[in-house]
């Protein structure tokens, strides 16, 4: 076998020619497009500079409309793989590698000639080293976008000394080494992958797209109006006659304007793909007492929260979520389609993330949307989140669900006044006119390129 490896790369190295298709760039993902939002920004920035792009993943979920409508962007899709379920969980792992590896390395191959190949990390096993093989063909740099590291993922289920989890350390900085450029999302990460693995990075922190921003009065009904069809919490609380208001909005009979709807739930969100690295029996410790702290008298609005995404671990919250008896808290878990969840977090009072990096060192994209539609934040504390989250100036950190529940206490009383902290920390936030996507993404990678 490993002569085979040698004879193959010896073969590839004097295959290689020089890199051509100066215009194509291939973007790759081994996971789902549609939920890799920073992958396909990065096919949209490359587009909009003239780039063909071929963009590479799972197609599981509708990728955003804007790079459906691209003229230089195609998609190119990788079957997933399902049902190896054949002997002991090692050897399916294995198999599964060496199976996805094949499978990636014969679609890499028949796309046109790529100048440049941009894969995101994780997954990177077995993506980095066919990626660097197809490379070699192509004569293609390599270039990785580190999200995280995948080893730390794999930690989570089987402990950081596992033999599993130090070879995939080992694989990640073996081949992490092999590529031409790298960019990360921290500066802890920057410095981590050079202090541990010699990998120089340059850092590009996620930005939001320009469609996450705050949403007008009538899309926010609108929005709402469609989410009621569907949806229990955004249906009207009581009857009242009109036949065109939600939970939270109404449109005037007379005039055709919307309004906010008197005595409103305030509306919550967090949105999540459902792993091990969030734990949302944090969040539904809080709302219990946050049901009990209304029970005792304070003076807080009744709550809808909404909890997005799709993920191994949402039928085992979602059986929690059944088991709690609220008065005055509603709770759904919609998947929402790629145009629907700007606006959503445009409409939103509050958002709350229970993201904790398995490495301490990469950040949560959903903060990065919330900030954008000047949405403030509860964030749970994790080692670099401060490069994110400012701490009473954008939003709050807390540590356990007592702490969140106090934040919440605090936010949402004598709702939906135009003063204290929610209200600061969102005119914080409109006042702090961040960088947006494309911005960041000419002023870092567009150099490289």
């Amino acid at each position: 076998l490993w002569l085979a490896v040698v004879a193959l790369l010896v073969l590839l190295l004097w295959r290689r020619r020089k890199a051509g298709g100066a215009g194509r760039v291939c973007v790759a993902v081994l996971g789902d497009l549609g939920r890799s939002p920073r992958m396909q920004y990065h096919a949209l920035a490359l587009a909009r500079h003239g780039r063909e792009v071929a963009l590479l993943g799972y197609l599981q979920t509708r990728p955003h409309r804007d790079v459906l409508h691209s003229e230089n962007i195609r998609l190119v899709p990788v079957a997933e793989l399902r049902g190896l379920r054949v002997g002991p969980k090692l050897f399916q792992y294995v198999l599964k590698v060496l199976v996805q590896s094949v499978q990636l390395l014969y679609t890499l191959l028949r796309i046109d000639q790529p100048s440049y190949i941009l894969l995101q990390n994780p997954p990177g096993l077995p993506s980095i080293a066919v990626a660097w093989v197809a490379g070699l063909w192509w004569g293609s740099k390599l270039i990785i976008d580190w999200h995280n590291y995948g080893y730390t993922i794999m930690s989570l289920s089987h402990g950081r000394s596992h033999p599993l989890v130090l070879l995939a350390k080992w694989y990640e900085e073996l081949f992490g080494r092999l590529s031409d450029y790298n960019l990360c999302v921290t500066d802890a990460m920057k410095k981590d992958l050079w202090v541990n693995f010699k990998i120089k990075a340059v850092t590009l922190y996620d930005k939001p797209a320009s469609y996450f921003k705050e949403t007008p009065l009538d899309l926010q009904h609108n929005l709402f109006m469609k989410l009621a069809e569907d949806y229990e919490p955004f249906k009207p609380r009581a009857a009242n006659g009109s036949a065109d208001r939600s939970a939270f909005t109404e449109r005037d009979g007379t005039s055709g304007n919307v309004l906010k709807a008197r005595g409103r739930p305030a509306l919550l969100i967090s949105s999540t793909s459902w792993t091990e690295d969030e734990d949302f029996s944090v969040l539904l410790r809080a709302l219990e007492d946050y049901e009990r702290f209304i029970k005792e008298g304070a003076k807080l609005p009744a709550l809808v929260c909404v909890i997005t995404g799709k993920g191994p671990l949402k039928d085992y919250y979602n059986g929690l979520i059944q088991k709690l008896d609220f008065q005055h808290i509603q709770i759904c878990t919609p998947w929402l389609e790629a145009e629907d969840y700007p606006l959503l977090l445009g409409s939103a009072d509050l958002g709350v993330c229970l993201h904790k990096s398995s490495s301490g060192l990469d950040l949560p994209m959903k903060v990065v949307d919330m900030f954008g539609c000047c949405l403030p934040v509860c964030a749970i504390h994790f080692e670099c989140l401060h490069e994110l989250v400012k701490h009473n100036e954008n939003g709050l950190i807390f540590r356990d669900s007592q702490e969140l529940a106090k934040q919440l206490k605090m936010l949402f009383l004598d709702f939906p006044t135009l003063e204290g902290k929610l209200h600061s920390f969102r005119e914080n936030l409109r006042a702090s006119r961040q960088l947006r996507w494309d911005q960041s993404w000419d002023q870092t990678v567009l150099p490289l390129l």
